[in-house]
């Protein structure tokens, strides 16, 4: 089903791109659960999948949540990530504000999406309609987290952000028309100030009223996906680029040219950016980085434009004839 949302200038001038480490610990339990593909991410989830089943023994919570949560094509409730208030907000201030539901919406949003399924467990209708349960999807998620996803966060949350920056800087290139299209095959912008989400026949019309529209990258989505409940801050959903795994190190000639390190920055440098990202990206460390940054920046092979406090790092004509060159080879 189509989804339509009406836009007006004032929302294009609030809409913004954010980072969610709570929706993302979401999106990982899909995967590691079995319910969405690994794709990229197989030896990761390979790595975890036993530490996630020890987890859904402890937390039973996780098991039940497949009746309301990561259904595709249907809808799932939102209470257990909520969209950012900001844009860059920390891990533990998403779960206080996850822990801030009341029980009473919890309890709504759970209804409303198991009247649209086939019948629950007796005992997965009393755990997700208990008194507790934000609570214990606050208890299971810090444990996903704390357990799993932090020790790998570094890498994920340099790919959200360098699909941040690229999304960001083709919208103020060319403008909203260029930016929805290129989050995905399934979302179009249309004259008039709409946004269509999916194929014919159309849905729901939601009217954003002002508030603006917040765009979510996800590392382990491979589909769009919308926030459209008005208890919360309406968000679109949609894959990040450069989910796959850091490239190898390039063998051949261009390694014994530039050596392994240089040649793997170049390969990664096809998009733009920063020291720290292509740290976290590669697993080295940002010092040794910036010396083979530095070295690139010198023969001309990259160039270097500082956005905010960091530099944004990307391939020049002559890196990317250099890579071309010896890909081709």
């Amino acid at each position: 089903m189509q989804v339509t949302i009406e836009v007006v200038p004032q929302d294009l001038v609030a809409s913004r791109f954010a980072i969610s480490p709570l929706i993302e610990t979401m999106h990982a339990q899909w995967v590691l659960a079995g319910r969405y593909r690994a794709g990229a991410h197989r030896e990761w989830a390979a790595r975890w999948r036993e530490t996630y089943r020890g987890l859904v023994r402890r937390y039973p919570v996780l098991r039940a949540a497949a009746a309301i949560s990561g259904n595709k094509g249907a809808d799932n409730v939102d209470f257990i990530a909520p969209p950012p208030t900001a844009v860059d907000v920390p891990f533990e201030a998403e779960l206080a504000a996850m822990r801030a539901t009341p029980p009473e919406q919890a309890h709504a949003e759970i209804t409303r999406v198991l009247a649209e399924r086939p019948p629950a467990a007796g005992w997965v209708r009393d755990l997700l309609l208990g008194p507790d349960v934000v609570e214990l999807f606050a208890q299971a998620y810090a444990a996903v987290w704390t357990e799993i996803i932090v020790h790998d966060w570094p890498r994920f949350r340099a790919v959200l952000q360098r699909d941040v920056a690229q999304r960001a800087g083709r919208l103020a290139a060319y403008g909203w028309q260029a930016a929805l299209e290129d989050l995905g095959p399934g979302v179009h912008w249309r004259a008039g100030g709409r946004i269509e989400i999916g194929a014919a026949p159309a849905g729901r019309v939601h009217r954003l009223g002002g508030k603006g529209l917040l765009f979510l990258p996800s590392a382990f989505m491979g589909d769009i996906a919308a926030y459209l409940d008005d208890a919360w801050p309406y968000a679109l959903i949609y894959p990040a680029r450069g989910i796959a795994a850091p490239p190898p190190a390039p063998e051949g000639g261009l390694a014994a040219l530039i050596g392994r390190s240089r040649a793997r920055l170049l390969a990664e440098l096809a998009e733009p950016a920063t020291t720290t990202q292509l740290a976290a990206l590669l697993g080295r460390s940002p010092g040794t980085t910036s010396e083979h940054l530095t070295a690139l920046r010198r023969t001309g092979l990259i160039s270097g434009t500082r956005v905010g406090r960091g530099v944004l790092y990307t391939r020049t004509p002559l890196g990317d004839a250099l890579v071309n060159g010896y890909s081709s080879a």
